[in-house]
């Protein structure tokens, strides 16, 4: 396949489920992974551009995402299972290794994937979220502590069907008013300023009409598409998981090892409330083969449509210096 045809979609079964898989170009494997609520699709910009540079691109919906089975236990959602998908994606393209790039989620299963699997792990390029080592509890102690105070949508999110119900009942409004406030041009976290006891779209701002300078109308038309027909359950399976992370990762090597690059975006609400005080001084000393770390000013949470020209060319630039 050329970076010129249109892309390829198939799908992975390796993994015990059928994943879906988008890609452009051919060369060597680079392997974009989403959070939420997003889908594969949250990287096309990204696909193009580096398969005109010479790479294979691959963008999988991930487990419960998109075109991928979403399976109806919460506690198939688990880092490790969705690890398990990757290396099956890895095995079914004849990959000994490949670069891997994430956000949101996609970016927290990197993260692990270079602790379980550092060998197939050629490098990373990491969006906006940093590498934190394991907390003394479980996260969702420290979230409902937190969500005694203000609304917080860790721990929203946690109990089944609650959020699932809100959001299945307006996928097009919530998209838009949480794509919005993740950007730069909103400040997420003032959605703590509302009480315990609102759902998400009590605390969410209203968005301006589409299309917006990063975002158009087809791209985001694309998305809703994909949640209004499968629903949010399968992403916030991924957040009823992070407790069985913590226990799942109690004996990996808390020291990231392979070549990574992070970038991230200065108005991102992860970087700002999310992974601590100081978390680019607490992910220098965790992986040691940090590369570079870049701030785009201005951005946010939606780096590969905000920011596109800017996370193209420092992708490509990182892949040339990966070799």
């Amino acid at each position: 396949m050329t970076a010129t045809e249109p892309p390829a979609s198939w799908f992975v079964t390796g993994g015990g489920i059928r994943m879906h898989v988008t890609e452009r170009g051919s060369g060597r494997p680079v392997i974009f992974c989403h959070g939420f609520p997003h889908t594969g699709l949250i990287w096309h910009r990204q696909l193009a551009a580096i398969a005109t540079a010479g790479y294979r691109a691959l963008a999988p919906d991930l487990r419960g995402a998109g075109r991928t089975d979403a399976p109806a236990d919460p506690a198939d959602y688990t880092n490790l299972a969705v690890i398990g998908d990757l290396l099956a994606l890895l095995d079914d393209i004849d990959a000994e290794q490949a670069v891997f790039v994430g956000l949101d989620f996609g970016a927290a299963l990197l993260w692990e994937l270079a602790q379980r699997a550092p060998e197939r792990v050629r490098g990373m390029i990491v969006l906006n979220n940093p590498y934190t080592p394991r907390p003394p509890r479980p996260p969702s102690q420290l979230w409902a502590k937190a969500a005694q105070r203000h609304f917080l949508h860790l721990d929203y999110f946690q109990r089944p069907g609650i959020a699932d119900r809100e959001l299945d009942a307006a996928p097009r409004e919530f998209l838009a008013r949480v794509y919005y406030a993740l950007s730069g041009d909103y400040r997420y976290l003032d959605t703590w300023r509302h009480p315990p006891g609102c759902g998400y779209l009590d605390v969410l701002p209203q968005a301006p009409a589409l299309p917006w300078s990063w975002l158009s109308v087809a791209e985001f038309d694309a998305l809703v598409a994909e949640f209004e027909r499968t629903g949010f359950t399968g992403g916030l399976n991924w957040y009823r998981n992070f407790d069985r992370n913590w226990e799942l990762g109690a004996d990996l090597d808390p020291v990231v090892r392979v070549p990574t690059y992070f970038v991230y975006g200065e108005n991102d609400p992860d970087m700002a409330g999310f992974s601590g005080r100081d978390p680019l001084a607490v992910m220098r000393a965790s992986v040691p083969e940090l590369r570079t770390v870049t701030a785009l000013p201005g951005a946010g949470h939606l780096l590969p449509l905000e920011r596109a020209g800017e996370v193209n060319a420092l992708i490509t630039a990182h892949l040339a210096e990966l070799g």
